[in-house]
């Protein structure tokens, strides 16, 4: 697995639709994973440390699990088929592991909301990162 961080949350000109970038650590290499511009507006409302009225949809499963006791380890791109990225969310639940299949965008948004590592198998990083 390749560590990434959120590099920036880019606007499509030609459509509603956002990309959120990521940069692996320690190099030059860059995933952008196409999302909606619901998932794109949760990450960078936590990410500019905006304050919302009410919890939003990510806030609200964050509440659940750490209410259940659980704790997100930590959230993986897992794979990219047919032009469509899968991601894992990877908790902690009573010592034991648990992956959870997701959007990569909704697994990003709970992921800034809880300080989780973000990774990239190094098959997807392979297949589709970019090289500036």
């Amino acid at each position: 697995m390749i560590e990434v961080k959120i590099d920036s949350i880019r606007v499509s000109l030609m459509s509603q639709h956002r990309v959120v970038v990521l940069k692996e650590v320690d190099s030059n290499r860059y995933l952008p994973i196409w999302i909606g511009p619901f998932e794109a507006d949760a990450i960078t409302l936590r990410l500019q440390g905006v304050q919302v009225a009410r919890p939003l949809t990510h806030d609200l499963l964050k509440s659940i699990i750490e209410q259940m006791g659980a704790q997100v380890a930590h959230i993986v791109v897992t794979e990219l088929k047919n032009d469509t990225f899968y991601a894992n969310i990877v908790m902690d639940v009573n010592g034991k592991n648990v992956e959870i299949d997701a959007r990569p965008s909704d697994a990003i948004a709970l992921a800034v909301r809880v300080s989780a590592p973000l990774f990239v198998s190094e098959q997807v990083m392979e297949d589709a990162s970019i090289i500036p």
